[in-house]
């Protein structure tokens, strides 16, 4: 098949791109701008085009898919449509994509990009993440038509991803304006999701997955007494969590903090079903984190700066948690937060829980909101709702090595030049913290 992906730079899509170049289809795409990701699949052999336009759009198409962030209004959309090219969405493309593969699907609110990616390694199979594995530099790898695929939640995408094995770390209610708030429907969601597959691992400890009804031979996880003896070291200054899992004697990770171990042993416990314990302890060791997960960007004895994707209060509450294990070996002299909050409406929803997250940290820096195109506009009195913190305000972030300065107005305002900087939140943050 010919196809052509509108919004092809976003982390899902080039995925699915990838995934269907690496299965002999004729790939091509467009974006609004160039990106990292669009440069990568140029150099995979893939014809990206910047900015949008019409006429990328040719008669011999057989199938047009799009991003979630494409518009009626978007002129390749528009055109595909008027030459009756069929057009999909990511979401609607998913069984094309996935159809015919044993897929390994993992979903939840909380570390699903984590578990997807220690499930790849551990597997050595083809993956499709929400993220880039460091173990092989990209969001996708193709091996086989064994997947370990990140399920979205977020838009019930993945009811169309064929698992043949589910994984579900946690089911907390997120993205609910897409179930217009309403929590059956959204429950109901991951109870169909849970009981599509053959094989089912979840969190048995996770409230809201407690409450769903799910086939009795699923294969439950209970963190607080099948995980022991949990421990954090530093293996080359890389930060590594090893644990005792059950009866299958110990593992180590990459990556601090309870929650690594918790997602780690969900894909133990799934990849049991294809490998021996011994393959899998051995495997386990090729994860090497995934960008913007607890990303040491830069680091000398006294200043290090750390990125992370987190930009809901329990994931930021858990990558703090990180931090303060992390800083029980480092032992450096103060620990900045740089919140950049994302969505006015994930801010509202948990705004109580954001007002809670950040203790432990020494200095909260607080970024302007990083919104996207047609949210409603809310009032925030951040200055307010946050004062038990005494937080500093700043437009944006300036970064050179073993330095990041804070910038209002065009004027430098503060300068960090030791410590560990603690950067959290899914807009540009992740870009204003590399230099």
């Amino acid at each position: 098949m010919k196809v052509h992906f509108i919004g092809i730079g976003g982390i899902g899509l080039s995925a699915l791109a990838r995934f269907l170049n690496n299965d002999g289809h004729e790939i091509s795409g467009s974006d609004m701008k160039k990106s990292p990701i669009t440069e990568d699949l140029i150099n995979e052999g893939i014809k990206v085009t910047c900015p949008q336009s019409a006429d990328n759009i040719q008669e011999d198409f057989d199938l047009v898919i799009y991003s979630a962030a494409v518009t009626d209004e978007n002129p390749e959309l528009i055109q595909s449509r008027m030459k009756q090219i069929r057009t999909l969405s990511r979401k609607e493309a998913l069984p094309i994509v996935l159809g015919d593969k044993k897929n390994y699907c993992v979903a939840g609110a909380h570390g699903k990009s984590t578990t997807t990616a220690i499930l790849a390694s551990i597997l050595q199979s083809s993956a499709l993440i929400g993220a880039i594995s460091k173990e092989f530099g990209s969001n996708f790898k193709y091996v086989n038509d064994l997947v370990a695929f990140e399920a979205d939640e977020s838009d019930a995408s993945f009811l169309l991803s064929n698992p043949y094995c589910s994984i579900v770390t946690n089911a907390e209610p997120e993205h609910m304006e897409y179930y217009n708030y309403d929590y059956d429907k959204f429950f109901q969601a991951y109870e169909t999701f849970i009981n599509l597959a053959k094989k089912r691992v979840i969190n048995a400890e996770d409230e809201y997955l407690k409450k769903l009804k799910i086939d009795e031979d699923t294969i439950k996880l209970y963190p607080s007494k099948d995980i022991k003896n949990i421990s954090y070291i530093l293996k080359d200054n890389e930060p590594y969590t090893k644990f005792e899992l059950l009866d299958y004697g110990y593992f180590e990770v990459w990556g601090f903090g309870y929650h690594i171990a918790l997602d780690a042993s969900l894909a133990i416990l799934a990849a049991l079903n294809e490998l021996s314990i011994e393959e899998i302890k051995t495997n386990i060791l090729k994860y090497k984190g995934i960008k913007k997960r607890f990303d040491v960007v830069q680091s000398n004895e006294k200043f290090v700066v750390i990125d992370d994707y987190a930009h809901h209060p329990t994931e930021i509450l858990a990558t703090i948690q990180s931090i303060l294990e992390y800083d029980k070996i480092k032992k450096m002299s103060k620990k900045v937060v740089i919140w950049q909050p994302h969505k006015y409406s994930r801010t509202i929803d948990n705004l109580e829980g954001f007002k809670a997250c950040f203790k432990g940290c020494d200095e909260l820096v607080i970024l302007p909101l990083w919104t996207v195109a047609g949210e409603k506009k809310v009032d925030i009195n951040f200055q307010k709702e946050f004062e038990v913190y005494n937080p500093i305000f700043a437009h944006s972030l300036q970064t050179s090595e073993g330095k990041i300065q804070l910038i209002n107005d065009n004027k430098i305002v503060k300068t960090y030049e030791d410590g560990i900087i603690l950067g959290v939140g899914a807009g540009d943050i992740t870009y204003q913290l590399r230099h």
